[in-house]
């Protein structure tokens, strides 16, 4: 995709220019400044054989993906940084490197601050006003796979009234219609607090019109299955390089 010629020259110049943001573990996050704006400019990992493959004959890139999806939220009325475009750099075989640029979002907190913090003001408030936002995204058939602490920015209006924008935006699926099961398990990921999970549960069943021991029952049964194999697949991982 074509992007403005100053966002072009800040991806040639990616390596060398730019300040990072972020702890980079995967891919790397940099800031720069164009054109009096600041500018959040994302390059995903090299993908591996296999998928440079893939990414060149069958299947979009993440960064495509990323832009899609982010124009897609906007006209769904959908918080999301403003997206300014891709890049997709391939050779003889297939994808080599991509970027997704966007627009930089200055926040006061993610959805991992409330994990975190329990007594962070406003908690409850700031909680409930979260799940409507996710329950909106349910009603619009919007299931973001990602949806775990770190990718939601959350902004103070003021007045006790909170903005909400999703980060990391390359999985997602669209539904016509999302299942009650589908959306409580969308929930999973977010935290292992109960007292948390009752909250957005009294909160999403009142939305929902659906009685509060089945919202209750089954987000936590989601949060449990995934806490348990996520736990499961750390502690190998961890054995694994125990014997190297």
């Amino acid at each position: 995709m074509k992007v403005s010629e100053s966002i072009a020259d800040c991806i040639k110049n990616f390596k060398t220019t730019g300040t990072v943001f972020g702890d980079g573990q995967r891919n790397i996050i940099k800031l720069f400044s164009v054109d009096g704006a600041m500018v959040n400019i994302k390059s995903f990992k090299i993908p591996n054989i296999i998928n440079q493959i893939a990414y060149k004959y069958f299947r979009k890139s993440k960064a495509r993906r990323s832009y899609e999806y982010a124009t897609r939220l906007l006209e769904n009325g959908i918080g999301t940084p403003q997206p300014l475009g891709y890049v997709e750099h391939f050779n003889w075989l297939g994808l080599q490197s991509s970027f997704y640029a966007s627009a930089h979002l200055q926040t006061e907190l993610t959805y991992r601050e409330l994990v975190l913090q329990p007594d962070y003001p406003d908690h409850e408030n700031i909680l409930r006003q979260f799940t409507a936002f996710t329950f909106l995204l349910h009603e619009k058939g919007i299931e973001f796979l990602d949806h775990s602490p770190g990718n939601t920015l959350i902004k103070n209006e003021g007045n006790g009234r909170y903005s909400f924008y999703l980060v990391d935006l390359n999985r997602m699926n669209f539904h016509r219609e999302m299942s009650f099961d589908l959306r409580m398990k969308n929930f999973s990921r977010l935290t292992p607090k109960e007292e948390m999970i009752a909250i957005m549960s009294d909160e999403y069943s009142k939305l929902a019109a659906i009685p509060y021991d089945e919202v209750f029952a089954k987000m936590n049964f989601y949060t449990i299955d995934f806490q348990t194999k996520f736990h499961r697949k750390r502690a190998r991982k961890q054995k694994l390089l125990f014997w190297r």
